[in-house]
């Protein structure tokens, strides 16, 4: 399998060179060259798998020859092996036609382990068999970061520097990231947005002697390793829903595109997903360009769900580049007008090709809050407020009988105690293994949002 890059400039790669190259060289995100099918035949014979083989036969044809299948077999065991639920991905019944998809059974409570922990695993592999070190660099608005620190804490390959906005994540996310001692983690606060902090990540990317000389790689969603792992839930869910053979909706609160493009490119391996819902909170970018077809840059809000609280949606590019019909060139003179513009506008045919799969819908502070009271009242369960956004989003969509809804619950409700309790009443608990997280020392370095000082600090850190 080949990658290529949206904007057409960067040299092919295989699976093994893209996952450490992270952002291509032109600026442009990697994609594979052609889509493996799974045709329903097919998919009706993996009914049933446990998650890992599954997992096995959903990634091998996107590692292709780089990973040898056994290879990949141990890290995907290795992986999911350090999850809380057997089920990996369980799914939970809400209602005859509605239910959540609990990917936070991992060890950061957050959907990001679910990917970040055999990406970690991957970089080691490769990375060891070639003799080599790199510089991992990871923007976070607060759970991609602890995923990622988790994932590389202690491992010989690689350090890890990772930037999150100052006071913009909630406190258990920030502990989650900044109280691991490890010699190879380095925790970096911006004095900024989570938009700041990725524009960073993306300078250095492409300030190419630096990135040379401080042998950098990417974990954040531009990275195509990252979104490989996510396409398997959606694989698991639909198979569990109905073999493989009837359409799902999917409800999917989302910053930065990741996960959501992840159904997306499910899809175009031949799942039958039906409709694809972008959930946004105040940050509602994707939903205003789905309204306008015009993608226009705002100030970010500070809100309740501090993970979708980005203007800058980078995995957009790569749905981009498919709805420009893979044209590299428009994709590139849009993505590059954005920095000095503030927006671009979609052409009538790529606005058609997205609005006839995806649905966006905007859920302000009342109604996460709103949502997150109703969740509880109806089924006793405890929710975060990124997958109230979602649950609301799902209320919001017109129903359609016989087609299942499934809401991505992407964080443990105890990631965010304080809008949960405000909503419940009652203050939802962190599992046994973070027992003592408040309590712990933490390391962090604060840094102004300058591109120079933050290039300083790594090749000041590298070890």
């Amino acid at each position: 399998m080949k990658y290529i890059s949206t904007r057409g400039q960067a040299r092919e790669l295989e699976f093994d060179q893209a996952l450490l190259a992270g952002l291509a060289e032109d600026g442009g995100l990697y994609v594979p060259y052609y889509w493996p099918q799974f045709s329903a035949h097919v998919l009706a014979g993996m009914a049933g798998l446990p998650y890992a083989e599954l997992a096995l036969r959903v990634m091998q044809p996107l590692t292709g020859a780089a990973i040898a299948p056994d290879t990949l077999k141990r890290l995907i065991d290795e992986s999911y092996a350090s999850f809380d639920h057997v089920a990996v991905t369980p799914l939970v019944q809400l209602d005859h036609q509605n239910w959540l998809l609990e990917l936070f059974h991992g060890p950061t409570l957050a959907f990001k382990d679910v990917a970040l922990q055999l990406v970690g695993r991957l970089f080691d592999h490769v990375l060891t068999a070639r003799k080599e070190r790199v510089n991992i660099l990871v923007a976070t608005s607060g759970d991609t970061g602890s995923a990622a620190i988790h994932a590389i804490r202690g491992r010989d390959a690689a350090n890890i520097f990772v930037l999150h906005p100052k006071g913009r994540t909630s406190e258990i996310q920030r502990r989650q990231m900044t109280t691991v001692l490890d010699s190879n983690v380095h925790n970096i606060a911006i004095e900024g947005t989570f938009d700041d902090c990725q524009n960073l990540v993306k300078a250095m990317f492409n300030h190419a002697a630096f990135r040379a000389r401080a042998r950098l790689s990417g974990m954040n969603s531009i990275n195509w390793a990252r979104v490989m792992p996510q396409i398997v839930y959606y694989f698991h869910t639909v198979l569990a829903l109905g073999g493989g053979q009837r359409p799902i909706n999917f409800s999917v609160p989302t910053g930065n595109f990741g996960d959501i493009y992840a159904a997306y490119a499910a899809k175009r391996m031949g799942l039958p997903v039906h409709r694809m819902l972008i959930a946004t909170n105040n940050n509602d970018i994707l939903a205003r360009t789905l309204a306008t077809g015009k993608y226009t840059l705002c100030e970010v809000q500070p809100t309740l769900s501090p993970s979708m609280d980005i203007q800058v949606s980078s995995n957009f590019e790569r749905l981009l580049y498919e709805a420009n019909s893979r044209n590299a060139d428009s994709v590139r003179a849009q993505m590059e007008s954005l920095p000095q513009s503030g927006s671009f506008t979609l052409s009538p045919g790529a606005h058609d090709y997205i609005t006839q799969q995806f649905s966006a819908y905007r859920v302000d502070e009342a109604a996460t809050l709103n949502e997150i009271a109703r969740t509880f009242a109806e089924t006793g369960m405890q929710i975060d407020p990124h997958t109230a956004v979602g649950r609301a989003a799902a209320r919001m969509h017109t129903r359609e009988p016989g087609i299942p809804m499934v809401t991505l619950a992407t964080a443990h409700p105890a990631k965010f105690p304080e809008a949960v309790e405000k909503a419940t009443g009652i203050r939802p608990q962190l599992p046994p293994r973070y027992r003592d997280l408040l309590n712990l020392p933490e390391r962090c370095t604060i840094l102004a949002n300058d591109l120079a000082s933050v290039e300083a600090f790594i090749e000041a850190n590298i070890q």
